[in-house]
C-alpha cells in the first residue's frame, strides 16, 4: 500500500506497512485521503537524524487523529501498537511520533539516517520510503535556526493515496473533500521565506551594485577571519578618523619636521615616524593622529603628493586599529584593561602603532620582570659568581695542603716507631747474648713488664693518628 506526499521540492512515495501496524495506517490513510496534511509544513529538520511534519498548525504542538474528526475530542489520539516489534533502521523509516503518553496524533517524521534505534519503542514505526530518497536529502539539507525549523518554508502540497485496503469508516465520506482546497492566509503565513519565493539578492540591482555587495560581503568573511585568528579584536571594529597615513617619506625626515608641518592644519596630538625594532632607521612610513577629524580631511586632501625633503609623500586615512585596541571607543568599558597591549620598542621605534598580541596575564609577568631586573643585576650576579668560584678554589687548595701535610706527619710518626722497636731488639738481643740464664730470665721478666708498656705507647699512637684522620675528614665534608 502507498502514498504518495507531493512536497515544494518532490515526490516522496512512501509504502506501508498495514499488516503489521494496521490501525496506524488507517489513521494515515483516511488523514490522506481527507487532505488533512495540504500545507503542513516540515517543521522540524535536525540534519542526519529526521524530518517531521503532520502539524497544520505548524509548531509541532498540534494535529488530531481521524477518530478525533468521527468520535469528537475524546478520540483526538489513540494508543500505539507496539506488536511486533519494528525498529528505526533504514534511511527513510516512516513513524508516528508520540505525543505523550505512548499516544498518537497525526504528526508523523521521516529518518535521514541508519539504526537510530533510541527512537525505538517510543515511536510506531508503520512504512518507509520507496521512492524520492533524493527529495528527502535535500529536505535533510536545509539551512535551519537554533530550533531546527527551516528558513525557507517546505510543504506538504497534496497527498495521493495509491491504494487503500481499508474500509471508510462510517461519518468519514462527510470529511472527504470533492477537491483539494486552497491554502487559507493562516496556513500560508509562517513568518518566513515563502516556498515560492526565489532567493537572488542580485534581482534588481545594476552591476556596480552587485559588485559592491559582494565586495562588502568579502570584507566582512576577511574581518570575520582576522577576528578568529587574533589579528582583531572584534569584526566590527573599525579605525579612528583622525589619523593620518604618511608614506614614501625621506629616511632622514624626523617626528618633529612632520608636526611642523602638517601642524597648519589642526592641532596634532601625536605624530612619529615608524622606525625599525633593532636598528632603529626609519621605515619611511608615518602617523599623524590630529585633534579633530576635519584637520585630518583638510590634510587628507592638500598633502598628497606634496614634496618633503626632496621625496613626494602620499598619505591616506589609517586603517590601523592598534590605538582602538590600546584605548577608544570599541575599547574595553568600566576600567578593565584590554586583553591586548601594546609593547613599547626600544631605539626609537613606534610606540603607539607597532602592534604586539599579549594576553594579560603574560603582559604583568613581563611588567613585573622589568620593574624587579636592573640593569646592573646581571654585573652583580657575575660578579658575585667569581667571588665564590674563587672562595671555592682556595679551600680545595689550603684541603691539599692539609692532606699533603697530615699524610708526610703519619709517614714519620710511622718511620720513628720502627727505628725505636728495632733499636729496643737490639738490647735485648745484645744482652741475651751477654747474660747467662739468670740474666736471660730477669731479661724475660723485663721483656713483658716493658711489653705493656710498649703496647701502650703503641695504641696511643694510633688513637692519635686516628684522631687526626677524623678530624681531616670532618673539615673535607664540611668543605
Amino acid at each position: 500500500m502507498a502514498v504518495i506526499l507531493e512536497t515544494t521540492l518532490g515526490d516522496i512515495t512512501v509504502d506501508l506497512y498495514t499488516e503489521e501496524r494496521p490501525r496506524t495506517c488507517l489513521n494515515f490513510l483516511k488523514l490522506c485521503k481527507m487532505k488533512y496534511y495540504n500545507f503542513c509544513l516540515f517543521h522540524s529538520v535536525q540534519r542526519n537524524f529526521m524530518v517531521q511534519t503532520g502539524d497544520p498548525t505548524g509548531t509541532g504542538r498540534g494535529g488530531e487523529s481521524i477518530f478525533c474528526k468521527l468520535y469528537g475530542d475524546q478520540a483526538r489520539f489513540f494508543e500505539m501498537e507496539t506488536n511486533p516489534r519494528l525498529k528505526h533502521r533504514k534511511v527513510g523509516t516512516l513513524s508516528m511520533v508520540n505525543n505523550g503518553g505512548n499516544m498518537h496524533g497525526s504528526q508523523f517524521l521521516l529518518t535521514t539516517r541508519e539504526d537510530v534505534d533510541y527512537l525505538d519503542g517510543q515511536h510506531t514505526v508503520f512504512g518507509e520510503v520507496s521512492e524520492g530518497e533524493d527529495i528527502l536529502n535535500q529536505i535533510n539539507e536545509a539551512i535551519c535556526d537554533n530550533e531546527h525549523r527551516p528558513y525557507q518554508d517546505i510543504r506538504i502540497n497534496h497527498t495521493v493515496v495509491l491504494d487503500d485496503p481499508f474500509d471508510d469508516p462510517a461519518g468519514l465520506a462527510d470529511h472527504i473533500p470533492d477537491r483539494s482546497p486552497e491554502p487559507t492566509k493562516e496556513q500560508l503565513e509562517s513568518g518566513r521565506i515563502g516556498a515560492d519565493e526565489a532567493i537572488d539578492d542580485t534581482a534588481g540591482r545594476s552591476h556596480e551594485e552587485v559588485e559592491e555587495m559582494l565586495q562588502e560581503k568579502e570584507a566582512k568573511a576577511r574581518t570575520q577571519i582576522l577576528e578568529m585568528v587574533g589579528d582583531l579584536p572584534e569584526a566590527d571594529v573599525a579605525p579612528p578618523d583622525n589619523v593620518l597615513f604618511v608614506c614614501k617619506l625621506n629616511p632622514v625626515t624626523q617626528d618633529e619636521d612632520l608636526e611642523v608641518i602638517f601642524s597648519r592644519f589642526g592641532e596634532i596630538k601625536c605624530c612619529e615616524v615608524i622606525r625599525d625594532q633593532k636598528t632603529g632607521d626609519s621605515l619611511c612610513y608615518a602617523f599623524v593622529e590630529f585633534e579633530k577629524p576635519e584637520a585630518c580631511e583638510e590634510a587628507y586632501f592638500k598633502m598628497d603628493n606634496v614634496l618633503i625633503d626632496d621625496r613626494r609623500i602620499h598619505v591616506d586615512f589609517s586603517q590601523s586599529v592598534s590605538k582602538v585596541w590600546k584605548g577608544g571607543p570599541n575599547a574595553t568599558k568600566g576600567g578593565q584593561k584590554s586583553k591586548f597591549e601594546l609593547k613599547d620598542k626600544s631605539k626609537g621605534a613606534g610606540k603607539q602603532y607597532d602592534l604586539i598580541l599579549e594576553d594579560e596575564e603574560e603582559a604583568g609577568h613581563s611588567r613585573t620582570r622589568g620593574r624587579d631586573r636592573s640593569p646592573d643585576t646581571g654585573h652583580d650576579r657575575r660578579s658575585k659568581d667569581s667571588e665564590s668560584r674563587s672562595r671555592h678554589d682556595k679551600h680545595k687548595k689550603k684541603h691539599r695542603r692539609d692532606s699533603s701535610s697530615s699524610e708526610d706527619e703519619r709517614r714519620h710518626h710511622r718511620k720513628h716507631h720502627r727505628k725505636e722497636r728495632d733499636s729496643h731488639d737490639k738490647k735485648h738481643r745484645k744482652h741475651d747474648r751477654d747474660s747467662g740464664d739468670e740474666s736471660h730470665g730477669k731479661r724475660d721478666r723485663h721483656e713483658r713488664d716493658d711489653r705493656p708498656k710498649h703496647r701502650e705507647h703503641y695504641r696511643s699512637r694510633s688513637r692519635e693518628k686516628e684522631h687526626r684522620h677524623s678530624r681531616h675528614e670532618k673539615h673535607r665534608h664540611k668543605h
